[in-house]
């Protein structure tokens, strides 16, 4: 008989004896249990070792602290298993009503760790301890995901981002910051692993010690879910039954195959075209002399121009680039489009506006860019009377995509000269790469016009620090913004602040717009034609949880007759647009493009 008090609490498994010596120092392993050891094969096992010993005398002289010690436990394993199994895929539905439910998964968890023999029951547990692990995992990454994309994770698509949000974090905080971010995800994932493991572990020895009582008790939780659940009774406006890690876990298995279903729907989709078999001779001939210039300013959205915080400078600078232009002769015209990605994956809004596909994945993407679908930009190639290039300062490697835009020449990070400093991701500020792009392409002499694809980053979070306007003739190689740079603010303090990233949003918003319409200013010729439009909305805790997708585009353009083939968009006058100005899919665009500057439709089905 186990030399323990009535007050005491056996040794547990993991206290360095097996499940078999707990239950039989506690003496109350199950009948069904101890037959089946009884009729089990091998060896009898093993004499308690010094450790055990060394234990059960502790346990002896300190029956209290052991009681506690064991209740303590037991009671956290049974909260990190609750609160994995409610736990909200949103940062602002985590709050500790959200945790007041019944969760049907724990209900049916111990309903079969009861009707388990023991080592069956340990292999269960431990699965449902993974379970768990997977569980958490994907609603942190949901958290996440929300917090910054608007959306859910998908794990069918999203993987191929880690690498991209990796490569994000070196730039912005360093090497260093990229490197512990990306081991101590991995940590986290092993440690929540283990943890739950051991919980699950725990929780179902200690019910199947306590086999009757825990039966009783899992009836009792059942009868009270499908009363709960029948009745839809609720608590703190949610439901009492719940089954969120069912539920959750089912939604990214239905979104998983979807997006699978999805990827090769697509991959036909992409294949047609409505101006696929188009000659050349009948693409935008009402743009022919034209030097036309499509340019994206990173997350200019419509939350810049409304919102409370950031509208009213950005207003101000819309409004006074609007006069400036006016007086230089330009006129511009302003409507939104709705980006199929938010607040991040830029090149899913380049690729959605040039293509007339609705590009809102990397599958997506890969798939388009890798065929040979029409892009505006090539349809400008394809004529053979624009010479086209791009002007890329974010890109800094290889980038096989020139080629699906038709770009004769690409520009990147390394091509423009510049000697000066980073500014976070940016590796340059805007007015730099714009009086590049004047000196080394737009400013020189050719044969023919030229199309210009420009991407512009200097509005690309963590937005600090900024660069500020500086006078054109004062740029030289960029050192002038060494002082700027090192004056501006840190990253990391504008990361971790809401409010002051909403501000700083706003700041860079301004510089990038004044930046470019300065530029046409001084530039700009009766011949110029400025497309400029957002790729896609700042992250949602800066544009808000509800905000749109909808992004400003504008054209301008000294020449009346441009503007008057879009007279019919109803567009707003001026580079603002009105809030009921037309909102249009963003993939819509090429094709209103073409058909607006003369281009003939000829499709081709694949």
């Amino acid at each position: 008989m186990p030399v323990f008090t009535r007050f005491s609490e056996p040794p547990q498994p993991g206290d360095g004896i097996s499940e078999a010596e707990a239950e039989k120092a506690e003496g109350g392993e199950s009948g069904e249990d101890e037959r089946e050891r009884a009729a089990a094969p091998g060896p009898a096992p093993a004499a308690p070792g010094p450790r055990f010993t060394r234990l059960r005398d502790w346990r002896t002289r300190h029956p209290r602290t052991a009681r506690a010690l064991h209740l303590a436990t037991t009671t956290l394993a049974a909260a990190l298993v609750l609160g994995a199994l409610l736990l909200p895929n949103t940062l602002p539905a985590l709050k500790a009503v959200s945790f007041a439910r019944i969760p049907a998964e724990a209900v049916i968890g111990a309903v079969v760790v009861l009707a388990l023999p023991r080592r069956p029951r340990l292999v269960a547990a431990v699965l449902y301890g993974l379970g768990l692990t997977a569980l958490t995992t994907v609603n942190l990454l949901d958290m996440g995901f929300n917090e910054y994309l608007g959306r859910g994770f998908n794990a069918a698509l999203d993987w191929d981002l880690l690498p991209d949000a990796q490569a994000y974090v070196e730039d912005t905080l360093g090497g260093g910051v990229a490197t512990a971010v990306s081991v101590g995800a991995v940590l986290l994932v092993l440690l929540v692993a283990a943890v739950m493991v051991a919980a699950t572990i725990r929780l179902a020895t200690v019910l199947a010690r306590h086999r009757v009582r825990a039966t009783k008790g899992a009836l009792i939780a059942g009868t009270v879910w499908v009363t709960c659940s029948a009745l839809g009774l609720t608590l703190f406006g949610g439901p009492i039954a719940s089954e969120r890690g069912a539920g959750a876990l089912r939604v990214h298995a239905q979104r998983t195959v979807e997006s699978l279903r999805d990827e090769a729907a697509f991959a036909e989709q992409s294949k047609a075209d409505t101006f696929g078999n188009t000659p050349p001779g009948e693409l935008l001939p009402d743009l022919r002399g034209k030097d036309v210039i499509f340019t994206f300013i990173e997350s200019y959205g419509r939350s810049a121009i409304e919102d409370p915080v950031m509208a009213p400078g950005v207003d101000r600078t819309l409004d006074t680039s609007t006069a400036a232009l006016e007086k230089a002769g330009f006129v511009a015209r302003s409507g939104w489009l709705t980006s199929a990605t938010y607040g991040g994956s830029s090149w899913l809004g380049h690729s959605t506006t040039m293509s007339g596909l609705w590009i809102d994945n990397q599958r997506r993407y890969r798939t388009v860019s890798a065929g040979d679908h029409l892009t505006l930009t090539k349809a400008f190639q394809k004529t053979g009377a624009w010479d086209t290039v791009g002007v890329m300062p974010g890109v800094q490697k290889g980038w096989p995509e020139e080629k699906w835009y038709g770009l004769d020449k690409l520009y990147d990070a390394f091509d423009l000269g510049y000697e000066g400093p980073k500014f976070s991701w940016s590796t340059m500020p805007d007015q730099y790469a714009l009086e590049e792009f004047q000196k080394r392409v737009h400013g020189k002499k050719r044969d023919k016009p030229l199309m210009s694809f420009v991407i512009l980053t200097s509005s690309h979070q963590p937005w600090a620090p900024i660069p500020k306007m500086v006078g054109w003739d004062e740029l030289g190689d960029g050192s002038v913004f060494d002082a700027i740079q090192k004056a501006g603010n840190k990253a990391s303090d504008v990361i971790t602040d809401t409010t002051k990233s909403r501000e700083e949003y706003g700041k860079s918003i301004q510089y990038s717009v004044t930046s470019l319409t300065q530029w046409l200013e001084r530039y700009g010729t009766d011949d110029t034609v400025l497309v400029f439009l957002g790729d896609h909305q700042p992250i949602a805790r800066v544009s808000g949880n509800h905000a749109s997708r909808d992004v400003p585009v504008s054209i301008v353009a000294r020449d009346p007759k441009v503007l008057d083939k879009v007279a019919d968009w109803n567009w707003t006058e001026g580079l603002k647009p009105g809030r009921d100005a037309p909102v249009w899919k963003m993939s819509s665009f090429r094709d209103r493009f073409l058909k607006a500057f003369g281009s003939t439709p000829h499709p081709s089905k694949g």
